[in-house]
């Protein structure tokens, strides 16, 4: 019997590129389905979408129209919606693009090869039920070849902050097994991954009750399982960050020392408002906490501008905090409703051109700051991993070091592979970049 070949196009964070490594390894597990990068070649092509911004959405009908050139050519195939959108937008996608055949949630991917296989006969398909308990943890992911790899340790939240669909779109919190991840990460290094990032919405929730274990202690055996990898994690929510926390990544060299910590805005009145649970002082002991404990630290953060009802006054206080705080880099966006969230009730009464203008400032100045700290690397020798050749010119490649900081160097002897450790001294750098050559 003929295989049929699937493509899987991601878009959005980090836990949807894992979702499709989990889809991608639950059809593979069958003798129907074969996963191909090609798209000219598939009989199915599912988009793994992303629900967090209208733009997010707006790109994928705009790439369902693209898609209409390849079932031109091909007039069985089968286009899915997979994902937060699916679970957000459900039976609606199929009355905005008839090109859709087949709805599937986050929660609902052993249900794929089934659907699937329906889809063949014509029907359209839809599976979209969240769970309280779904966490593939027993799916081994079929990842592309690589040096990194993601691996998430739970799903779901239970924040809600006002202006968030992730509880609507990927249900309650709900974690993996210690077992569960600790198998996964002995499978990576014998595999020969250099890296892996522990994903969750928030990973400080992480509570395997069973085995009494929390996300500080997690990170712990993790690094103790894999000493020679790397060990990333994203995203902290400053709420749930404990101080054990920031003890654990100070203990062991191979967790790293880069902290993705979202503020969304520096006004109290805002995160209030924002349902964030925390207050500006509360973020900033953390940040004293981080600052206090690790000898070096890179910190990251999410910026929201133009939030219902944030005045100039608001808006200074989160210009404020960036200056304070110095981050090496930060996500940066303006509000955008989404509805069925809280804040979707609120009048959305920031004029567009006022929310341009705050962002625009708040991605100068941060733009300076990330400059200014990139500035201070210069002459210092940084280890950094391997990943590929660069963008602009293939001769140069690119790696990061341990505080996630990208580094160029020269590799036009080809001596240099993926995955190789390699001492790097720092000549020069930009607001984003770091360019050094590698000493022998």
């Amino acid at each position: 019997m003929t295989k049929q070949n699937v493509y899987i196009e991601t878009y959005g964070c980090q836990m949807n590129e894992y979702d499709s490594e989990i889809l991608a390894g639950i059809l593979s597990k069958t003798d129907k389905y074969n996963i191909t990068d090609k798209p000219e070649n598939a009989d199915f092509i599912l988009l793994n979408t992303c629900s967090v911004r209208e733009n997010a959405e707006i790109t994928i009908y705009n790439r369902l129209e693209h898609l209409k050139y390849y079932k031109k050519k091909n007039k069985n195939l089968v286009v899915g919606i997979i994902g937060c959108m699916a679970e957000r937008l459900r039976k609606d996608i199929f009355s905005k693009s008839e090109l859709v055949k087949i709805v599937i949630g986050p929660d609902e991917y052993r249900l794929a090869p089934e659907i699937l296989q329906n889809s063949m006969a014509g029907s359209t398909g839809i599976a979209v039920r969240l769970s309280r308990v779904e966490t593939y943890e027993d799916i081994e992911p079929l990842r592309k070849e690589g040096i990194s790899a993601w691996l998430a340790i739970m799903r779901g939240c239970n924040h809600f902050c006002s202006y968030c669909v992730v509880p609507y779109t990927r249900g309650r919190e709900r974690s993996r097994s210690v077992n569960s991840i600790l198998r996964e990460i002995e499978q990576l290094q014998t595999e020969g991954y250099k890296e892996v990032t522990l994903l969750g919405q928030n990973v400080n929730s992480y509570r395997d009750e069973q085995n009494q274990v929390d996300f500080p202690n997690l990170l712990r055996k993790v690094a103790q399982t894999a000493p020679n990898m790397r060990i990333r994690f994203v995203t902290s929510h400053p709420l749930d960050m404990s101080d054990d926390l920031i003890e654990a990544i100070n203990e062991y060299d191979n967790i790293c020392n880069y902290i993705h910590l979202p503020f969304q805005s520096g006004s109290n009145r805002i995160l209030q408002l924002m349902n964030r649970g925390y207050t500006r002082e509360h973020y900033l002991k953390k940040i004293e906490k981080i600052k206090n404990t690790l000898k070096e630290y890179s910190l990251s953060t999410d910026i929201i501008a133009g939030f219902p009802t944030e005045t100039e006054e608001d808006h200074k206080q989160t210009l404020d905090l960036i200056k304070e705080v110095r981050f090496d880099g930060a996500f940066m966006f303006k509000y955008s409703p989404r509805e069925g969230t809280k804040a979707y009730k609120l009048n959305d009464d920031i004029p567009e051109e006022v929310k341009i203008s705050r962002l625009n400032e708040i991605i100068e100045i941060q733009n300076q700051i990330s400059k200014e700290n990139n500035q201070t690397e210069i002459g210092k020798i940084r280890e950094v991993l391997v990943e590929k050749p660069s963008k602009k010119k293939p001769n140069e490649w690119m790696g990061r070091t341990k505080l996630n900081k990208v580094v160029i160097f020269d590799n036009s002897n080809a001596k240099y592979n993926a995955g190789d450790l390699v001492m790097v001294k720092i000549n020069r750098s930009n607001s984003a970049t770091l360019f050094g050559e590698v000493l022998e």
